[in-house]
């Protein structure tokens, strides 16, 4: 029998004032609040931002927390948002947000 997909996701729940939680299909659960989830949006222009040491959110003159306004699914690989400041080109691939997740388990691991 061939080994569960790590970065295959078998359940999403969107909570729109809190984030998303994955099950990815090895069973792993994962939770990304909504400050993580728009200060890092893998987009072109929120990494610009960043390259130029400037944070993609929260921005000036920005709502005060992240909301997620809608989601939908990009393909089976990943997923966008809606969020309360307007931003929604933002594309995570799921396979990016099982590393972002099993980065934190680590550093969690070795505290």
């Amino acid at each position: 029998m061939p080994e569960p997909a790590p970065s295959r996701v078998d359940k999403i729940d969107v909570e729109r004032d809190r984030g998303l939680t994955l099950i990815f299909g090895d069973g792993r659960s994962c939770f990304f609040p909504n400050e993580q989830l728009r200060r890092d949006c893998p987009c072109a222009t929120c990494r610009g931002l960043r390259d130029a040491g400037e944070p993609a959110w929260p921005r000036p003159g920005g709502p005060p927390s992240a909301r997620i306004e809608g989601a939908e699914l990009v393909g089976a690989w990943g997923v966008s948002f809606q969020w309360n400041d307007g931003h929604s080109t933002g594309i995570y691939p799921f396979d990016a947000l099982r590393s972002w997740c099993d980065q934190e388990v680590a550093a969690d691991e070795a505290r």
